[in-house]
């Protein structure tokens, strides 16, 4: 027997701030985000709310950064790019990797591959750009 959803206004706006976001937040954000709307919302709420999108495939988590787990509401597939200075997280609307490696993958490990993730990491413009001030500022 399939468990019954039932429907919750903390559920929906968890989901929904999620989808109004390119942030790529964290639990803690949006817990932060709606405390003020929801004064009885707990973390954990915010937590279990998020496991469980990620369970019905509504969300994908784009993995830790900085030790925080974060999140994306869009499952098309694309990449990520994250910022090792800052820790960003970015969108890169093109896929990298050929659906046709998913199906060789299968083959070489006798498995079944479903999806896959492209995380690339390094340092975002917005840190390159301040990097390179603080060198023309330097004496040295």
């Amino acid at each position: 027997m399939e468990k019954k959803k039932n429907y919750s206004r903390k559920r929906e706006a968890i989901l929904q701030i999620l989808r109004g976001t390119k942030s790529h937040p964290t639990a803690e954000w949006i817990y932060q985000q709606l405390k003020p709307s929801f004064p009885d919302l707990s973390l954990g709420t915010v937590y279990r709310n998020l496991s469980r999108f990620k369970e019905e495939g509504t969300i994908i988590s784009v993995g830790n950064v900085n030790g925080q787990e974060r999140y994306d509401a869009d499952v098309t597939p694309h990449s990520h790019f994250v910022c090792t200075c800052c820790g960003s997280v970015q969108d890169v609307e093109d896929e990298f990797v050929d659906p046709e490696s998913d199906r060789e993958v299968s083959r070489i490990l006798n498995a079944m591959v479903l999806s896959h993730q492209v995380i690339f990491y390094g340092v975002c413009g917005k840190c390159l750009a301040k990097c390179k001030t603080e060198k023309e500022d330097s004496p040295f």
